[in-house]
């Protein structure tokens, strides 16, 4: 019994240790779990109001299939992702999942996702220190992981999210340039163009500066834990352009897939790296609301600008998420009994990397179990 005993602690600690090295979190702002599993919108592709050439962008996005419609959209998640780790957020498939924050935008969804739970004192997206413990900044205190974590973010509000000035992760966001000591030629080189190519938002910086100076600090500093956000999708919707909508989606899953393909090419990286991918709300169902998101709260508050919809926009609590990586499931499409929250990607993010979610905190969400092997 002690020899057996001796062997089943040994094993645990093995596959422990084997979950237990790096994160890359990925969120995709504002993209719809009706775009991640059915791909393009029928009642979207072909509307006037929303799109300039339909025939081009069917070419591309379309089939009448659904299955291949969302392969056409998001070829990473789903001809690689998926067959080696786990999806939930498919509404069709009895697999909800949504925010648990009264709000339904994008800063209250960011402090739940990050912090593990909703703090509906954050009820707004101004640029306010976020007084919440993110999973991130509790990491970065924990032997092995201090001065490993970093964050980037297409939107210029993530400083404020992930409290950068007191947690002393470094975040690159908004239209920030890299500022590490000794620069690598790409670095410089990015810092030349970003400034030099207009972005069609003032607080929104096109995803794929995002990407390369997420890439290029990985190739420099190898930090354990990788948090970054691209921001188009959100804003593209709010812009009324389905087409720009779908192309970023597409990009992004490709810079997904870029990512984690040179993830896998460094020996600190492969086969010991858990991607999660989430979001951080949804958007409206139909021709006449998917632009927006809202609850019936915030339209009575900080997005009065909504009126017109007094109940809030249907369908924008409602997210996704995916995960692939040791110690993940090989389980394509999750059911699930109950609804999830993103208030559980905190968690689930600590439980990733072998760390005690309880330590963490004891008033974020519980980590999402069924995803885990």
């Amino acid at each position: 019994m002690t020899r057996f005993l001796f062997v089943c602690l040994t094993l645990l600690y093995c596959n422990s240790a084997a979950a237990a090295g790096n994160l890359l979190l990925i969120s995709l702002d504002g993209l719809r779990w009706q775009e991640v599993f059915s791909g393009a919108d029928p009642q979207l592709i072909g509307h006037p109001d929303y799109v300039k050439d339909a025939d081009t962008l069917k070419t591309l996005f379309w089939a009448d299939d659904a299955q291949q419609r969302r392969s056409r959209l998001m070829p990473f998640l789903w001809n690689e992702l998926a067959p080696r780790g786990v999806l939930i957020g498919n509404r069709n498939n009895n697999s909800p999942m949504q925010v648990a924050n009264p709000w339904f935008f994008s800063y209250p969804g960011y402090n739940e996702m990050l912090s593990g739970y909703a703090d509906p004192l954050i009820n707004s997206n101004q640029k306010i220190p976020n007084p919440n413990i993110t999973f991130l900044e509790w990491a970065n205190q924990q032997p092995g992981f201090q001065g490993r974590v970093a964050a980037f973010g297409s939107w210029d509000v993530f400083p404020y999210i992930i409290n950068s000035e007191r947690s002393g992760i470094p975040v690159n966001a908004g239209f920030m340039s890299a500022q590490r000591p000794h620069l690598s030629e790409r670095e410089r080189y990015l810092n030349e163009l970003q400034p030099q190519t207009p972005s069609p938002w003032s607080s929104v910086r096109l995803d794929v500066f995002t990407y390369q100076y997420a890439k290029e600090y990985i190739r420099s500093e190898q930090p354990r834990i990788i948090y970054v956000s691209l921001g188009e999708t959100d804003d593209f919707a709010h812009d009324g352009d389905y087409s720009a909508y779908l192309h970023s989606a597409h990009r992004d899953d490709a810079f997904i897939g870029e990512l984690w393909h040179f993830l896998q090419q460094q020996d600190h990286y492969r086969d010991n790296t858990v991607l999660l991918i989430t979001t951080d709300h949804g958007r409206g169902q139909t021709a006449d609301d998917w632009l927006h998101h809202a609850s019936g709260r915030a339209v009575q508050g900080y997005l009065q600008s909504l009126s017109a919809f007094a109940k809030g926009i249907i369908g924008s609590e409602q997210t996704w998420f995916a995960a692939m990586g040791p110690g993940i499931r090989h389980q394509g499409e999750l059911a699930l009994e109950k609804p999830a929250e993103l208030s559980q990607v905190a968690a689930t993010a600590v439980q990733a990397l072998a760390l005690d979610p309880a330590a963490f905190s004891r008033k974020a969400a519980p980590p999402l179990q069924q995803i885990f092997e």
